[in-house]
């Protein structure tokens, strides 16, 4: 026999998310990887310093919903490749 766990259970159930949509998704402003964090039910971006929270195992990828964040350092971004920026005198 299985278990049950009745509603008036003390213990919150923790929402899964599938981690082939975490491998894809990316911050919408700054289009850099997102940390998951499981405790929380955030994904954090470091380069926006922002945490986007997970609803019902649902991303919500809105910088208007995120919280900000300033306990994490900020990741700098990459400068724009200037090759094609020659010389042509």
């Amino acid at each position: 026999m299985e278990p049950t766990i009745s509603p008036s259970d003390d213990t919150p159930e923790v929402s899964r998310v599938d981690p082939r949509l975490l491998e894809i998704l990316v911050c919408p402003l700054t289009k850099q990887t997102l940390e998951y964090d499981a405790e929380k039910q955030e994904l954090i971006s470091r380069a926006a310093r922002l945490a986007y929270p997970i609803r019902d195992g649902i991303p919500i990828m809105l910088p208007e919903e995120a919280r900000k964040i300033d306990d994490v350092p900020q990741v700098t971004m990459p400068a724009p490749n200037t090759a094609l920026d020659t010389d042509r005198s």
